[in-house]
């Protein structure tokens, strides 16, 4: 069973700060993370977040004129040996 990570996609790191900043307050939990090439090659900057925060995500941004791209699902690639050199 492949895991798949949800990543918010933004036109502009402003409107990701504005959700971030959002979500925190009502307790949602969201990550601030690069975008994934595979997904976007637009802006930088994504919030990771989790899939059963979404319908809460969507009314946030909605009620706070937040522009949202779309939501990409992207499988993990998690390799515990990058970076290890010895």
């Amino acid at each position: 069973m492949s895991e798949i990570q949800h990543y918010i996609l933004f036109p502009n790191h402003d409107n990701a700060m504005r959700l971030y900043r959002e979500l925190k307050k009502l307790g949602v939990r969201a990550v601030i993370a690069p975008t994934p090439r595979s997904a976007s090659k637009c802006c930088g900057v994504s919030l990771m977040v989790e899939k059963d925060d979404l319908d809460t995500i969507w009314e946030t941004a909605e009620q706070k004129e937040i522009e949202i791209l779309k939501v990409a699902e992207v499988k993990k690639d998690f390799n515990p040996h990058r970076d290890r050199y010895c």
